[in-house]
């Protein structure tokens, strides 16, 4: 059993930056690969980024790359989301999301995860 914890969210203007958290319980996470979604009222939750449980490899969604980050330290139990050049339609409630893939890979489909936190929401003002 893995418990996910976000935190980090909040008010920023367009533009601004957000590190986003998600703290891990148990003492395996460093074998599961995390993910981080979104999603809007109104719309279906949808793929931000993910890192494989080795850390090596990321994967982004287009809306996000080339400005978001995702990383984790195994020590700490904790994947983080680094949000940069912000815009309003980044405005959503994030999930971390926790995979027992055996593969070291990045795992982009929700139905892939086995772990859910309870979100975090960012709200990006114009």
């Amino acid at each position: 059993q893995v418990q996910l914890i976000e935190s980090g969210g909040g008010l920023v203007r367009a533009g601004g930056s957000l590190r986003l958290s998600c703290a891990a319980s148990g003492r395996t996470f460093s074998s599961y690969a995390m993910g981080w979604f979104r999603q809007s009222p109104g719309k279906e939750r949808e793929f931000v980024a993910a890192i494989s449980w080795g850390g090596g490899s990321t994967y982004y969604a287009d809306s996000v790359k080339g400005r978001f980050t995702i990383s984790r330290d195994n020590a700490k139990n904790t994947v983080y989301l680094q949000m940069n050049s912000l815009k309003p339609e980044d405005t959503a409630l994030y999930y971390c999301a926790a995979s027992g893939t055996t593969w070291n890979i990045p795992v982009l489909v929700p139905k892939e995860y086995d772990y859910w936190g309870q979100g975090t929401q960012v709200t990006v003002s114009s």
